[in-house]
């Protein structure tokens, strides 16, 4: 793999489950010259998600994180999502903002965590291009790849995309003072999976004694939409965990509630790969 994702392959027989992870990537590129401190930079992450998962290759599902930070560039946003208040430059390709780029987390963020400015600079349009070539456009590659794979062999697939929220909603958020439910899951308003699949998982994790939002406050963003067409048999949804169930949000350690959520989440695993593995077979 590249300095920007990581695959964890299956460790026994591959089933039509993939997951991705996004924004939990700890790795800062060294051109990434950032003005708030580097523990305001980092309130951006979603840190520990990929470990929270890592029981999937062991079931039989492909795992793939991104190891750069998301305030760098973020894989969840479309590559047209740009900030032109960022830019020192022209962009001459399409710029399609998005409500992320109002809010300064666009493609590339222009804001930190709390609203503060990201740079104390302008970027140049071939910085955030080398971005996309570098980062985004592998870690990318990677997703579709292996997605492609396990549709070409099951003839359907499943995809989860991995995250975690803050508790509270921050003022870059929609939902600013809010407190959020343990698990909130993204369809985009039932387009990017079946609905069936919505609800098993929010059935499991129910189960498990949390409480599940649906589509509110987060919908899904980028990797859910692009790859989410079920008509195809090609199913996505968003999971964001709440962050206090696992660690200190200022510090971002983990702390005695870690262990207990990773084994829930092995035990969701567990319950998606009969779910997955029960549908291909009926499509065989």
């Amino acid at each position: 793999m590249s300095d920007a994702v990581r695959q964890h392959e299956p460790g026994g027989q591959p089933i039509p489950l993939v997951l991705d992870s996004p924004h939990s990537g700890t790795a800062y590129p060294d051109d990434f010259d950032h003005l708030p401190p580097r523990d305001i930079v980092r309130q951006a992450e979603d840190t520990h998600v990929e470990a929270l998962y890592a029981a999937a290759p062991a079931i039989g599902a492909t795992l793939i994180e991104a190891l750069f930070p998301r305030a760098y560039i973020d894989p969840n946003r479309h590559r047209s999502d740009i900030d032109a208040e960022l830019l020192a430059d022209a962009w001459t390709e399409p710029i399609t903002p998005s409500r992320k780029t109002e809010l300064g987390i666009g493609l590339v963020w222009r804001l930190a965590h709390g609203g503060v400015p990201m740079y104390a600079r302008k970027l140049a349009a071939a910085e955030v291009r080398r971005r996309i070539t570098d980062f985004y456009d592998p870690y990318h590659a990677c997703v579709s790849a292996a997605l492609d794979r396990r549709h070409a062999a099951f003839g359907a697939v499943w995809h989860i995309n991995c995250h975690s929220m803050p508790a509270v909603g921050d003022v870059m958020s929609e939902d600013p003072g809010r407190a959020r439910a343990d698990f909130v899951l993204g369809d985009r308003d039932g387009s990017t999976c079946a609905p069936e699949f919505t609800a098993f998982v929010a059935r499991t994790l129910t189960g498990l004694g949390y409480d599940v939002a649906i589509n509110d406050p987060y919908k899904g963003v980028e990797l859910v939409r692009m790859h989410g067409r079920p008509a195809e048999q090609r199913h996505s949804l968003q999971v964001e965990i709440n962050r206090r169930l696992y660690m200190d949000e200022s510090t971002l350690a983990r702390h005695s509630g870690f262990a207990t959520l990773q084994s829930n989440l092995q035990r969701l695993l567990q319950s998606l790969r009969q779910f997955v593995i029960d549908r291909a077979e009926r499509r065989g």
